[in-house]
């Protein structure tokens, strides 16, 4: 059995657009045996984002986004302070986010598939990362 963490913009459209899901990506949600994860960087990024006017949630506010995520069935992984002090050997690649680029190293790190669309993530693929879409 793989563990799967969402990418921010695979939470959110599971919450709020679930079509928007790739094929494979909706198949593995659906699964009752799988365990998916959403970061705690994923809630900073949102809240930062509906902070400065670049994300708008209908209905909800980012502090609900936790107890979303549980009701779904999802489990919350906190930034551990060791993968955080880790962090600077991930090589940039073409990848700036440092969103992106902490979900990316929390999934090397801890050999979670990385649910997400991003084209870019793949580079990655030689450091371990493993995606889904």
């Amino acid at each position: 059995m793989n563990d799967y963490l969402l990418d921010t913009h695979a939470f959110i459209w599971s919450v709020f657009e679930p079509e928007k899901l790739g094929k494979r990506a909706r198949l593995v949600l659906a699964d009752a045996d799988t365990r998916i994860i959403v970061s705690s960087v994923t809630f900073w990024e949102i809240a930062l984002k509906a902070s400065v006017g670049k994300l708008t949630l209908t209905d909800c506010t980012p502090e609900e986004l936790p107890n979303v995520a549980e009701i779904m069935g999802f489990e919350r992984l906190a930034l551990e302070a060791e993968e955080a002090a880790a962090f600077h050997r991930l090589p940039k690649h073409t990848h700036k986010d440092p969103f992106d680029r902490m979900l990316i190293w929390q999934a090397i790190h801890r050999k979670l598939t990385l649910i997400s669309k991003d084209g870019e993530f793949p580079a990655y693929g030689s450091l371990g990362l493993k995606t889904l879409w």
